[in-house]
């Protein structure tokens, strides 16, 4: 059970694609697909229940209200729509199935777990969440809820959700303490993020001509283009970059600080930062590879101190040098694998030096870089170990 599935591009669809694969069935109960850009994908609509197949996994997709151009309600009524439309619509799709475990893919909002948890009590199935994000800490950080009374309400909701499931997994080791506080001895294990084959194995597919990818010492950031994601960093890196002709950053990407990036290019005349829209995610590897380096940021917000963005697993499978400027989590896998350089959060002069460092660098140094990622990528994110580990999680669940 997922807010988001295909054909939005997240994390959840090779998983489920992985273990049918390995010859269990799968079902999927999503929504409306409407990320990043807050439309409904052409032949979606709100209202209705569908069914389709992707991948031979059955899909039933229920009621949705879009989540809109960036604004904090309808945000919220996009969340809320996805809990209320599960309650009332998911008991109902399988009231004639039968399932072993309902697998929640956690990203925000947490509380999505809600209607599964209903269904596993109705259907007496073990519910084990995957939690990709802390709350109430990234209503905080995003800047949607300031209310410290609506936080600690959040919290007392986290409690709720957490206390009805019977296994709670973290995409981060840094998240197993701020869940254990609010977990009510529910079970926690540390499961982190993979990425897709493609990203270590590349395929003969064929990819966009980039002109900006092209040329000189290239800087790629791929993803959201959010408030988290500090774009204001980037922007200030490029503005000290731009004696360096040679060098450029390029955004592949889309989010709700794409109009303010597009706007700082004209406004500071920056020709060396590129911003150029969203591209197929099976494109995404074949693209990172033409790219001198990767580049990932978050803002110093403390929740994202204990985040690894999944990114980070996508660049070190490339292979390519890594440009991480963040704290906690995130920058000290990349300084553990010696995969690149790591600069703190929010710390545009830095970003910008930590450039020309990689860029005045010989070939070699930073292909090392590239071939010590890919190595920590295989001992502790390898796609394969993963779906392994997660049936046994399943596994031991259906046994309880």
């Amino acid at each position: 059970m997922s807010q988001y599935f295909w054909p939005e591009s997240f994390r959840i669809n090779e998983i489920a694609r992985d273990i049918k694969a390995r010859g269990h069935e799968v079902e999927v109960l999503t929504g409306k697909p409407n990320y990043p850009e807050g439309r409904f994908y052409t032949g979606y609509n709100a209202w209705t229940i569908s069914k389709e197949f992707w991948q031979d996994i059955p899909i039933m997709r229920i009621p949705i209200l879009a989540r809109g151009g960036g604004g904090a309600i309808k945000l919220l009524l996009n969340y809320v729509s996805f809990i209320a439309s599960g309650l009332l619509f998911a008991p109902w799709l399988v009231r004639k199935k039968n399932y072993d475990v309902i697998f929640v893919y956690g990203v925000s909002p947490i509380f999505q777990a809600v209607p599964a948890s209903f269904l596993g009590w109705l259907k007496s199935i073990p519910v084990a969440l995957w939690v990709q994000d802390l709350w109430p800490q990234s209503a905080e950080a995003t800047g949607y809820v300031k209310s410290p009374f609506l936080l600690k309400l959040l919290e007392k909701f986290v409690q709720f959700t957490y206390a009805h499931t019977d296994l709670l997994l973290v995409q981060s080791e840094a998240f197993i303490e701020p869940v254990m506080k609010l977990a009510n001895n529910i079970p926690i294990a540390y499961y982190p993020n993979s990425v897709e084959k493609e990203f270590y194995s590349p395929q003969a597919i064929s990819a966009p001509y980039i002109e900006s990818l092209q040329s000189g010492f290239t800087v790629l950031f791929a993803g959201n283009v959010g408030a988290a994601q500090a774009m204001e960093t980037i922007v200030a890196a490029a503005e000290k970059l731009q004696t360096y002709s040679e060098v450029s950053i390029v955004m592949l990407g889309s989010g709700s600080k794409s109009d303010w990036v597009a706007e700082k290019i004209i406004e500071k005349k920056l020709t060396n930062l590129y911003l150029e829209g969203r591209f197929p995610v099976e494109t995404m590897p074949i693209l990172m590879r033409q790219a001198s380096a990767l580049m990932v940021t978050l803002t110093g917000q403390p929740i994202f101190e204990l985040t690894v963005p999944n990114k980070i697993q996508a660049y070190l499978a490339v292979g390519k040098p890594v440009i991480a400027c963040l704290n906690g989590e995130g920058a000290r896998i990349v300084a553990e694998a010696k995969a690149g350089v790591v600069v703190r959060a929010e710390d545009g002069e830095g970003l910008a030096n930590a450039i020309v460092k990689l860029y005045k660098m010989s070939a070699p140094e930073r292909e090392q870089m590239g071939v010590n990622g890919r190595a920590y990528f295989k001992q502790h994110f390898d796609e394969e170990m993963l779906t392994t580990e997660l049936i046994q999680h399943f596994e031991k669940l259906t046994l309880r």
